[in-house]
C-alpha cells in the first residue's frame, strides 16, 4: 500500500506528501484510507501553524477512478453517491482545518486532482510542467468532488461555467489568470519555500484558513460574496440561457453531461455550499450509470491512452525522428501535411510540377500562421521560423536524403505508380515511401517500388491542420520497421495514428461512405432531402449526409468508384444501395452537379447559404412515403455500424480501440456513441441484432447483423 509521508518542522507547518500505489495519485479506495488516517493526526495536533498538501510523484494527483466509475450500473447509484461523499467529506475536512492549507502543486493536476486543490486554502504551482482542469464533460460526466461548486463560488457562473463546459486543460500561468493558482514557483524547491511563506505570512490573519464561501456575517463580520452576483442577477440569467441554447446546438440533446453541468452551476449559485455540494454528488452518481459516460470513458480515456502509448505500433524497439520530410504534391492535402510537418520542427521539401504551384502550397502555410498572430497565438518570429522549414520548389533533386517522402497526388494509379518510380531514389537509405491515399489498394501502388517492404499508406484527412487522425494502410509487404516509423512519424508531428491493413476503402473511408450511400437511398425512395440531412444531424453527426456528400463532390466520388470498377475492386452488380447511386449518377452525370465547388450537388449554393436543389424535390420526394424518423435515424447510424463491425470481422482493422478512435476522430462519428463498435457494447448485442432484423426485413439484407456480432454473443463477449 501506499503512503501520505507526514513530516512537520520547527515552525509546526506539516506536509504531507502523497505518494500512493502506482504511477500516480488517485482518487480511489486507497486515497479514502490514507486521508481519514491523516485527517486524524491532523486534527490531534496541538500546536499546527498550517499543512503543505504535495506529491511524490511527477504528476500532482490524476483525478477519479475511471475503472470503477465505468463499472457502476444502473440500479447501484446510491453506492456510487455514497463513495463520492466520503470523499468529498474528506476534502471538506480538509478546508475546514483551523489552519491554512496550501497545495504545493508540481505536475498535473486534472479532475479529481485540481478538486482537491479547490479545497485548499491557496494554490501554489510551478509555471512550468503543471498542467490543470476539469476535463470530465469529455468523459460524459461532472466534477463531483465540489469542481463546480468551488469554481462557481471562486469565480462566478460566467467565469466557471465555459472552463467547466470546455474541459480544456490549462497551463500554469494561465490557470493563475484565470484565478485558479495564487502563485507560481520556478523549481521544486522554490514551490515548497513559497508554500510554507504563505503559512507565515498569514498566521496572524484570522481569515487565512477560512474558504470565501465559509465565512459568516454574524460570526466573522463579513459574509462572501460570489464575483458576478447570484442568480438574482439578471445578467446571469441571461447569460445562461445563451450558454445553454448554444449548448443544446453543439449536442442536440445527445450528450446529458453539459445539461447536467449548466443545472449544477446555477444551482451552485442558490444553495447553500453543503447541500449544492450533496447535490453535485447526486449528479455525478446519475451521470456515471448512463451509456455515453461508459461509451466515452471506454474511448476516449482507455482505449485513446492505449492508441497514444503505443498500443496498435508494432514491437520495433528503434524509435524514429524524421529530420526531413518531402511531400509530392502541393494541392489542398500536401500543404496541410506541409505545415504540420513544419510546425513539429521538421524540415519539409515541398515538390509540385512548377515552382508556381510549389509557392502557392507553402502560401496556405503563411496564411495559417497569419490567422494565428491575428489572435494573438503565434508572432511573425514563429511564422518565419516556420515558413523557413519549407522548401518550396520544382527540382526532384531537392527530395534527395529524406527520410520519409509522402505523395498526396490524384487518386490515380497510373500517376501515383509514375511518382515512386521518378522519385523514390530521392530517399535516404532505409527511408519510407508513404502514400496518402484514401481508397487506392497499398499493396497495388506498392508494386512500383523497388522496396515495397519500406512501402505504407499514410491517409490524412482534411483539413490536414484541424484534423487529429492519420490511418496507417500496410500493404502485404509492409514491413514491421516501416509501419513503426509511420507510426513514430505521425505522433512526431501531433496526430492519433490508427493502423489498418489493406483492402478497398480501407476502414475510416470504406465506412464513411456507407451512410453516404445511405442517405441518396433515403431520398431515392421518396424522403424529402431536408428531412434526411436534419435527422443525420439529429443523431450527432456533424452535418447531414447530403450536405457531406456535396462537400467531399459527388465527381470525386465518381471518380472514385470508377477506379476501384476498372481494377476489378468493385463489382456494380452488387451494389447494396441502387437507388441511391442512380440518383447521384443523374445529379452528377446527367445535370452535371459535382458538387458545391461545381456550382451545386444535393443543395444550391449562394451568398445567403444554401437550399435544396428544387429539381430534387420535385422529381423524388414522396409525401404519402410512411417511414419513421426512429427508421432514417437508425438506417443513417446503423449503415456505419455494421461496416466498421465488417471491417473488424475481415481484419481490414484489428483492433476496437483503432475502430473507435477512427470512426470519431477520422469521419465524424456520433461522440456520444464511443465509436461505432463501442456502440454495440451499450445498446446491447442482442437488442442490437433484433434492430438489424427489423431494418433487414423493411430495407434490406445489407441491414442484417454481422457474423460476429452473434458469435460474441453466444460466447458472452463484447467489443473491447
Amino acid at each position: 500500500m501506499g503512503q501520505f509521508l507526514y513530516t512537520k518542522d520547527d515552525a509546526n507547518i506539516v506536509t504531507i506528501t502523497m505518494d500512493m500505489t502506482g504511477p500516480v495519485n488517485a482518487l480511489n479506495a486507497e486515497f479514502a484510507e490514507l486521508m481519514d488516517d491523516t485527517l486524524a493526526i491532523l486534527k490531534a495536533e496541538s500546536d499546527l501553524k498550517g499543512v503543505v498538501l504535495a506529491s511524490a510523484k511527477n504528476t500532482f494527483f490524476a483525478g477519479g477512478d475511471l475503472n470503477y466509475m465505468v463499472s457502476i450500473e444502473p440500479g447501484q447509484e446510491e453506492d456510487a453517491f455514497n463513495f463520492i461523499e466520503r470523499i468529498k467529506a474528506q476534502f471538506r475536512a480538509l478546508e475546514i482545518l483551523p489552519v491554512p492549507v496550501v497545495a504545493a502543486i508540481n505536475g498535473a493536476a486534472m479532475g479529481g486532482g485540481l478538486e482537491l486543490c479547490l479545497a485548499c486554502n491557496h494554490r501554489v504551482a510551478l509555471e512550468k510542467g503543471v498542467v490543470v482542469g476539469l476535463p470530465e464533460v469529455t468523459l460524459g460526466l461532472l466534477p463531483g468532488g465540489g469542481g463546480i461548486v468551488r469554481t462557481v463560488q471562486m469565480l462566478g457562473i460566467q467565469t466557471a461555467l465555459p472552463f467547466l463546459l470546455e474541459g480544456k486543460k490549462h497551463k500554469a500561468p494561465e490557470a493563475k489568470a484565470l484565478g485558479l493558482i495564487d502563485e507560481l514557483a520556478a523549481d521544486p524547491d522554490e514551490l515548497l519555500a513559497k508554500a510554507k511563506a504563505w503559512i507565515t505570512a498569514n498566521a496572524d490573519d484570522p481569515f487565512a484558513a477560512i474558504q470565501p464561501w465559509d465565512l459568516d456575517k454574524k460570526k466573522h463580520g463579513k459574509a462572501h460574496k460570489i464575483p458576478g452576483g447570484d442568480h438574482n442577477n439578471p445578467a446571469n440569467a441571461m447569460f445562461v440561457s445563451g450558454v445553454a441554447a448554444a449548448t443544446f446546438k453543439k449536442t442536440r440533446g445527445l450528450l446529458p453531461a453539459p445539461e447536467q453541468i449548466i443545472d449544477m452551476a446555477v444551482e451552485a449559485l442558490r444553495l447553500p455550499v453543503d447541500r449544492a455540494l450533496t447535490l453535485e454528488s447526486r449528479k455525478l452518481a446519475y451521470l456515471v450509470t448512463t451509456p455515453q459516460a461508459k461509451n466515452l470513458i471506454r474511448t476516449f480515456f482507455f482505449q485513446l491512452n492505449d492508441l497514444n502509448n503505443g498500443g496498435s505500433r508494432p514491437a520495433v524497439e528503434q524509435r524514429f525522428k524524421v529530420q526531413k520530410l518531402g511531400v509530392i504534391g502541393a494541392g489542398m492535402m500536401g500543404q496541410g501535411i506541409a505545415y504540420v510537418a513544419a510546425k513539429a520542427g521538421i524540415d519539409v521539401v515541398l515538390k509540385d510540377v512548377s515552382q508556381e504551384s510549389a509557392d502557392k502550397g507553402k502560401a496556405y502555410s503563411a496564411k495559417l500562421m497569419d490567422k494565428q498572430i491575428q489572435r494573438g497565438r503565434a508572432t511573425e518570429q514563429a511564422k518565419e521560423a516556420l515558413l523557413g522549414k519549407i522548401l518550396a520548389t520544382e527540382n526532384a533533386s531537392d527530395l534527395a536524403g529524406c527520410d520519409l517522402i509522402i505523395e498526396a497526388v490524384f487518386e490515380k494509379m497510373e500517376l501515383k505508380h509514375q511518382l515512386t518510380k521518378e522519385l523514390e531514389s530521392q530517399l535516404a537509405d532505409n527511408g519510407v515511401w508513404g502514400s496518402n491515399t484514401s481508397s487506392l489498394p497499398i499493396t497495388q501502388l506498392a508494386e512500383a517500388s523497388v522496396n515495397p517492404a519500406n512501402f505504407v499508406g499514410i491517409h490524412f484527412f482534411s483539413p490536414v491542420d484541424k484534423m487529429p487522425l492519420v490511418e496507417l494502410i500496410c500493404g502485404k509487404e509492409t514491413s514491421a520497421e516501416t509501419l513503426a516509423k509511420a507510426f513514430d512519424f505521425t505522433q512526431q508531428i501531433g496526430k492519433t495514428p490508427i493502423v489498418v491493413n489493406d483492402s478497398v476503402g480501407f476502414f475510416t473511408s470504406r465506412t464513411f461512405e456507407a451512410q453516404l450511400n445511405e442517405g441518396a437511398q433515403l431520398v431515392a425512395e421518396g424522403v424529402h432531402p431536408v428531412r434526411v440531412d436534419n435527422l443525420g444531424v439529429a443523431i450527432g453527426m456533424p452535418v447531414g449526409p447530403l450536405t457531406v456528400t456535396d462537400e467531399v463532390s459527388l465527381n470525386l466520388l465518381f471518380q472514385v468508384r470508377d477506379t476501384q470498377i476498372k481494377m476489378g475492386l468493385r463489382d456494380p452488380a452488387k451494389d447494396q444501395t441502387p437507388l441511391g447511386t442512380a440518383l447521384r449518377e443523374f445529379l452528377c452525370l446527367e445535370q452535371k452537379r459535382g458538387g458545391r465547388q461545381y456550382g451545386g450537388g444535393f443543395f444550391d449554393y449562394n451568398e445567403d447559404g444554401k437550399s435544396i436543389w428544387p429539381e430534387l424535390v420535385s422529381q423524388y420526394y414522396r409525401e404519402e412515403l410512411d417511414i419513421s424518423d426512429a427508421d432514417i435515424k437508425d438506417r443513417l447510424l446503423f449503415c456505419n455500424v455494421i461496416e466498421a463491425l465488417k471491417c473488424f470481422e475481415e481484419g481490414v482493422v484489428n483492433t476496437v480501440a483503432d475502430a473507435n478512435i477512427g470512426s470519431i476522430m477520422g469521419i465524424g462519428a456520433p461522440a456520444w456513441t464511443g465509436g461505432y463498435l463501442q456502440f454495440v457494447n451499450t445498446y446491447g448485442l442482442a437488442n442490437f441484432i433484433e434492430r438489424c432484423g427489423e431494418l433487414a426485413a423493411k430495407y434490406g439484407a445489407r441491414f442484417e447483423a454481422p457474423a460476429i456480432v452473434k458469435r460474441y454473443l453466444a460466447e458472452g463477449k463484447t467489443f473491447s
